[in-house]
């Protein structure tokens, strides 16, 4: 192949490396999607449902739960199809937007983490003044610009890459589309895009993890200057779950795009996809659920609700 324009698909074979294991990955991975879908459209629609939840939190978790339900569903489908079809093919179009659609998500999630931990941070550090400074305006304002700064950062990278000439192979040996998979089959010089990756990867990966890490720090010296235990540990409580997300999160994260190359394998690189593919999007809402009293008391008043309206 001479240049990208010769190139029409590509050839998806991270998965095919273990024919042995094609059914139970099926099995593993329709069975995390659908507990995706199922757990965080329940909490959309919990969060809609109860007027109680109608705060800046849960604006944010909604946001989250949305974004993971999207984020899955740009790859687990498709990587489901290839099991049961047993043709791994990707169009050239089908695979920059699977890329653009993921990257821009994943992009998105790193900003709104951040925007996250600063609300808790104002709503632990700052009670009396919670209200005022967390205004409907501002936090519709931070949710939004969260999704539109990933996705500047992912339509970006997503050009850099699909313009430049796939000389070597079309066949890309991860599990899906994925940006540094898919630079290595480029044959010409890819300065700019490890140039803006690096940005990125400080931007919304370095930054975010560095504001997270600040607002924590205040967090924690509020907590521990509060009197009774029960108001420490309900203070806790609400950070809890969103701290558990931001490790599993960024860890997954950071081990994909900031290691050494020399580091770079492809199993790891593998499994590593698919815990912060799915794992984490599937651990989402049952860490909030579990962690969250207010989230448990709403489920069981919606499910009380639709109980008696059945009985009626």
């Amino acid at each position: 192949m001479g240049n990208h324009s010769a190139v029409t698909e590509f050839l998806l074979v991270g998965l095919s490396h273990y024919p042995e294991l094609q059914l139970l990955l099926f099995v593993i991975c329709l069975i995390m999607y659908m507990i995706i879908l199922l757990g965080n459209s329940l909490l959309i629609l919990i969060i809609i449902l109860d007027s109680r939840l109608h705060t800046p939190m849960y604006f944010f978790l909604g946001n989250l739960s949305f974004l993971d339900i999207c984020y899955t569903s740009s790859f687990i489908p498709t990587m489901l199809a290839m099991f049961v079809t047993k043709k791994q093919h990707i169009s050239f179009i089908g695979c920059a937007l699977q890329m653009v659609i993921s990257l821009g998500l994943g992009c998105t999630e790193c900003v709104l983490l951040a925007v996250m931990a600063y609300d808790r941070y104002v709503a632990i550090c700052n009670p009396l003044r919670y209200p005022i400074i967390m205004n409907r305006v501002l936090y519709v304002h931070m949710a939004a610009w969260s999704w539109i700064t990933g996705y500047l950062f992912a339509l970006v990278q997503t050009v850099l890459t699909m313009v430049l000439p796939f000389c070597a192979s079309n066949v890309i040996d991860h599990i899906t589309c994925e940006i540094l998979a898919l630079l290595k089959l480029v044959c010409s010089d890819i300065t700019i895009n490890v140039f803006v990756m690096t940005v990125a990867g400080i931007v919304l990966l370095l930054v975010p993890l560095l504001l997270i890490f600040i607002s924590y720090i205040f967090i924690l010296s509020s907590i521990l200057r509060i009197n009774s235990v029960e108001g420490r540990k309900k203070a806790f409580s609400t950070c809890s779950a969103h701290l558990t997300v931001v490790i599993l999160f960024y860890g997954s994260a950071l081990f994909m795009y900031m290691k050494p190359k020399s580091k770079d394998t492809k199993v790891s690189d593998e499994i590593v996809s698919l815990f912060y593919g799915a794992v984490t999007p599937m651990l989402n809402p049952i860490i909030y659920s579990l962690r969250n009293k207010e989230v448990k008391e709403a489920v069981k008043k919606v499910l009380n609700r639709h109980l008696h309206l059945w009985k009626g």
